[in-house]
């Protein structure tokens, strides 16, 4: 089954789902292509992305390819860049971050299962 994920490379694409984050809550993975824990993490999130239909988007960035977009997201949301990222944005805030081998399918499922339904 195809993952269901959105890749973005520019900054104007990351602001307008920032922007649009009160309508439909983020899922976000920064993901660096040339580490090999990041590389498990974002295998996590692809079979997390499978499941069609799910209440988010599913983003992911590539840091080393889209430094300017990960920076703004650091930025934005004014937490310390790491890779790789997990990120649960809902109207503009961050409902949870997880980094490193924190990121599993387990996790992502349980902390958007919680935390979206309850927004």
């Amino acid at each position: 089954m195809k993952p269901n994920y959105l890749e973005i490379d520019s900054v104007e694409e990351w602001e307008n789902l920032f922007e649009k984050s009160g309508e439909q809550a983020i899922l976000l993975l920064k993901h660096s292509t040339a580490c090999p824990i990041s590389g498990a993490a974002f295998k996590e999130f692809k079979v997390y992305t499978r499941k069609p239909k799910r209440p988010i988007v599913c983003v992911l960035v590539k840091v080393i390819e889209s430094r300017p977009v990960s920076n703004d997201i650091e930025t934005k949301l004014g937490i310390k860049h790491e890779s790789p990222q997990a990120l649960l944005i809902q109207n503009k805030e961050t409902l949870w971050h997880a980094s490193h081998w924190d990121i599993t399918f387990e996790r992502l499922e349980q902390q958007v299962n919680e935390r979206i339904a309850k927004n």
